[in-house]
Protein backbone atom coordinates (compact mmCIF):
# COMPACT_ATOMS: atom_id res chain seq x y z
CA UNK A 1 0.00 0.00 0.00
CA UNK A 2 1.25 3.47 -0.59
CA UNK A 3 0.92 4.53 2.96
CA UNK A 4 3.67 2.21 3.54
CA UNK A 5 6.32 3.61 1.26
CA UNK A 6 9.55 3.02 1.86
CA UNK A 7 13.30 2.69 0.38
CA UNK A 8 13.75 -0.37 -1.80
CA UNK A 9 10.29 -0.12 -2.72
CA UNK A 10 9.29 -0.02 -5.97
CA UNK A 11 8.29 3.44 -7.25
CA UNK A 12 4.41 3.65 -8.03
CA UNK A 13 4.13 4.77 -11.79
CA UNK A 14 2.43 7.74 -13.58
CA UNK A 15 2.20 9.07 -16.88
CA UNK A 16 4.17 12.10 -17.59
CA UNK A 17 3.57 15.29 -19.58
CA UNK A 18 2.59 15.42 -23.22
CA UNK A 19 5.58 16.62 -25.12
CA UNK A 20 8.27 15.36 -22.16
CA UNK A 21 9.40 12.53 -24.96
CA UNK A 22 8.91 9.54 -22.33
CA UNK A 23 5.34 8.41 -21.59
CA UNK A 24 5.31 7.31 -18.10
CA UNK A 25 7.78 7.19 -15.07
CA UNK A 26 8.67 3.56 -15.48
CA UNK A 27 10.12 4.58 -19.51
CA UNK A 28 13.04 6.02 -17.53
CA UNK A 29 14.51 2.96 -15.82
CA UNK A 30 17.78 2.51 -16.31
CA UNK A 31 17.74 6.15 -15.32
CA UNK A 32 17.99 7.90 -11.78
CA UNK A 33 14.67 9.72 -11.62
CA UNK A 34 14.35 12.92 -8.85
CA UNK A 35 10.54 12.90 -8.41
CA UNK A 36 9.86 16.08 -6.26
CA UNK A 37 5.86 16.85 -4.95
CA UNK A 38 5.43 20.19 -4.11
CA UNK A 39 2.41 22.39 -2.71
CA UNK A 40 1.29 25.26 -5.21
CA UNK A 41 3.03 26.83 -8.61
CA UNK A 42 3.91 30.30 -8.72
CA UNK A 43 3.91 29.90 -4.57
CA UNK A 44 7.38 31.74 -2.44
CA UNK A 45 8.46 28.23 -1.24
CA UNK A 46 7.48 26.13 -4.40
CA UNK A 47 8.95 28.86 -6.77
CA UNK A 48 12.42 29.10 -4.35
CA UNK A 49 12.71 25.11 -4.77
CA UNK A 50 12.19 25.18 -8.24
CA UNK A 51 14.24 27.86 -9.03
CA UNK A 52 16.99 25.88 -7.37
CA UNK A 53 16.59 22.87 -9.45
CA UNK A 54 16.24 24.95 -12.48
CA UNK A 55 19.47 26.69 -11.32
CA UNK A 56 21.48 22.70 -10.61
CA UNK A 57 20.31 21.13 -13.60
CA UNK A 58 22.98 20.87 -15.47
CA UNK A 59 24.64 19.00 -12.93
CA UNK A 60 21.69 16.35 -12.81
CA UNK A 61 21.79 16.66 -16.27
CA UNK A 62 25.43 15.87 -17.01
CA UNK A 63 24.99 13.11 -14.78
CA UNK A 64 22.11 11.59 -16.71
CA UNK A 65 19.13 12.24 -13.87
CA UNK A 66 16.06 13.54 -14.18
CA UNK A 67 14.06 15.92 -12.66
CA UNK A 68 10.01 15.61 -12.01
CA UNK A 69 8.00 18.03 -10.53
CA UNK A 70 4.76 17.29 -9.20
CA UNK A 71 1.66 19.37 -7.98
CA UNK A 72 -2.03 18.97 -8.00
CA UNK A 73 -2.14 22.44 -10.46
CA UNK A 74 -3.37 22.08 -14.28
CA UNK A 75 -1.09 21.43 -17.59
CA UNK A 76 -2.11 25.07 -17.76
CA UNK A 77 -0.98 26.75 -14.71
CA UNK A 78 2.57 24.46 -15.08
CA UNK A 79 2.64 26.08 -18.58
CA UNK A 80 2.83 29.41 -17.51
CA UNK A 81 5.67 28.10 -14.06
CA UNK A 82 7.80 26.58 -16.54
CA UNK A 83 7.53 29.85 -18.57
CA UNK A 84 7.57 31.91 -16.22
CA UNK A 85 10.46 31.15 -14.45
CA UNK A 86 12.33 29.14 -17.31
CA UNK A 87 12.24 25.64 -16.03
CA UNK A 88 13.91 23.01 -18.26
CA UNK A 89 12.36 19.58 -16.23
CA UNK A 90 9.05 18.33 -16.55
CA UNK A 91 6.05 19.29 -14.63
CA UNK A 92 3.40 16.38 -14.24
CA UNK A 93 -0.31 17.91 -13.38
CA UNK A 94 -1.67 15.81 -10.63
CA UNK A 95 -5.27 17.07 -10.96
CA UNK A 96 -6.77 13.93 -10.24
CA UNK A 97 -4.35 13.98 -7.06
CA UNK A 98 -3.77 10.24 -8.15
CA UNK A 99 0.20 10.29 -8.40
CA UNK A 100 -0.12 12.73 -4.90
CA UNK A 101 -2.35 9.39 -3.30
CA UNK A 102 0.01 6.85 -4.92
CA UNK A 103 3.07 8.55 -3.01
CA UNK A 104 0.88 9.14 0.66
CA UNK A 105 2.07 12.92 0.04
CA UNK A 106 -1.26 14.16 -0.41
CA UNK A 107 -2.07 16.78 2.39
CA UNK A 108 -5.63 18.64 2.62
CA UNK A 109 -5.91 20.19 -0.86
CA UNK A 110 -2.39 20.01 -2.21
CA UNK A 111 0.87 17.85 -2.59
CA UNK A 112 2.95 18.09 0.41
CA UNK A 113 7.03 19.06 -0.29
CA UNK A 114 8.21 15.68 -0.03
CA UNK A 115 11.22 14.35 -2.34
CA UNK A 116 11.93 10.39 -3.40
CA UNK A 117 14.91 9.20 -5.20
CA UNK A 118 14.14 6.74 -7.92
CA UNK A 119 17.32 4.62 -8.85
CA UNK A 120 17.99 2.74 -12.00
CA UNK A 121 15.55 -0.36 -11.20
CA UNK A 122 12.57 2.09 -10.33
CA UNK A 123 13.36 1.65 -6.43
CA UNK A 124 13.17 4.23 -4.02
CA UNK A 125 16.61 4.96 -3.12
CA UNK A 126 15.85 7.68 -0.53
CA UNK A 127 12.68 9.81 0.80
CA UNK A 128 12.97 13.29 2.02
CA UNK A 129 10.13 14.00 4.19
CA UNK A 130 10.99 17.45 4.96
CA UNK A 131 12.37 19.65 2.35
CA UNK A 132 13.83 22.93 2.34
CA UNK A 133 13.42 24.62 -0.64
CA UNK A 134 16.32 27.06 -0.82
CA UNK A 135 19.17 24.70 -1.01
CA UNK A 136 16.84 21.10 -1.56
CA UNK A 137 18.72 20.92 -5.04
CA UNK A 138 21.94 20.41 -3.90
CA UNK A 139 21.12 18.39 -0.74
CA UNK A 140 19.42 15.93 -3.37
CA UNK A 141 22.21 15.95 -5.59
CA UNK A 142 24.58 14.99 -2.49
CA UNK A 143 22.33 12.40 -1.38
CA UNK A 144 22.32 10.27 -5.06
CA UNK A 145 26.37 10.76 -4.67
CA UNK A 146 26.33 9.61 -1.34
CA UNK A 147 24.11 6.52 -2.21
CA UNK A 148 26.14 5.69 -5.40
CA UNK A 149 24.39 6.15 -7.95
CA UNK A 150 26.10 8.45 -9.88
CA UNK A 151 29.34 9.72 -9.87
Amino acid sequence: MANDLKVGDIAPDFELPFGSGKGRLSDYSGGVVVVYFYPKDDTPGCTTEACNFRDNFDDFKSRGIEVIGVSVDSEKSHKKFVEKYNLPFLLAADESKDISKKYNVLGLRSANRVTFIVDKEGRIAHIFPKVSPKEHATEVLNKIKELGLVS
